[in-house]
């Protein structure tokens, strides 16, 4: 096994990124930097590692989603290797959910769909947020109401109002994602949003849409004209 060290300067995946900037850096040779050592026993080096790794799991994004016991399943990924993994896409997605800025206007469902949809879209487990507004259709805050499967005993206008009266909002979206990919509305989905717009209008609060988010697509169910 060739050590990267042996490598010419130019081509060690460290100095390459302090000389070029880490935008220079394929994939594999960025995780080979968080790798930092290959696997001994099958004689390969951090970027063969690195390669490995994203071949068995099919890309990056599919490799950020693998559990600890799933990287502990590959030869010279141990429980310290894993959790370092999963330190480095957890602080990703952690940046991703603090770009929000308050007075940042929401007049579209796409600008909704462009914010949440890399923080949702590979989430095995159902979110629904709240996005509350004021009355120039400007941020306030959002709030994470449940995660799990939408029923109407998670999902309850109670729960989701609470913030909203408590910040003074005078309007609200609601977002959340499907797992299965396709953001087509349930009629579980449909129902949730029918009793939270009238709940709204006996509070006085308007709904504005309930934005579905999917694998690269959307569903706005105000685009619709199905808001209930």
């Amino acid at each position: 096994m060739k050590r990267i060290k042996d490598w010419p300067e130019a081509e060690r995946p460290r100095e390459k990124l302090l000389a070029t900037g880490a935008e220079s850096l394929s994939d594999a040779e960025l995780l080979a930097l968080i790798l930092r050592t290959g696997d001994a026993s099958s004689q390969c080096n951090a970027l063969d590692h690195a390669r490995h790794l994203l071949t068995r799991f099919g890309g990056l994004r599919a490799l950020a989603q693998a559990t600890i016991a799933e990287l502990c399943e590959i030869k010279g990924i141990g429980p310290a290797k894993a959790a370092e993994l999963q330190a480095v896409f957890h602080l990703g997605r952690r940046f991703r959910d603090t770009t929000l800025t308050p007075g940042l206007p929401f007049s579209t469902a796409r600008e909704v769909f462009n914010h949440y949809h890399e923080l949702l879209r590979d989430l095995k487990k159902e979110r629904f947020i709240a996005i509350l507004l004021d009355n120039k259709n400007r941020l306030i805050r959002d709030v994470q109401i449940s995660e799990g499967s939408l029923t109407a005993s998670i999902v309850h206008p109670r729960e989701v109002f609470v913030p909203v009266v408590r910040e003074s909002a005078a309007a609200v979206l609601f977002v959340h994602n499907h797992p299965s990919g396709d953001p087509e509305p349930s009629r579980e989905d449909l129902d949730i949003t029918t009793r939270l717009r009238q709940a709204g209008e006996l509070m006085g609060v308007r709904v504005l849409d309930h934005i579905i988010i999917g694998s690269n697509r959307y569903v706005s169910l105000a685009d619709r004209g199905l808001l209930g």
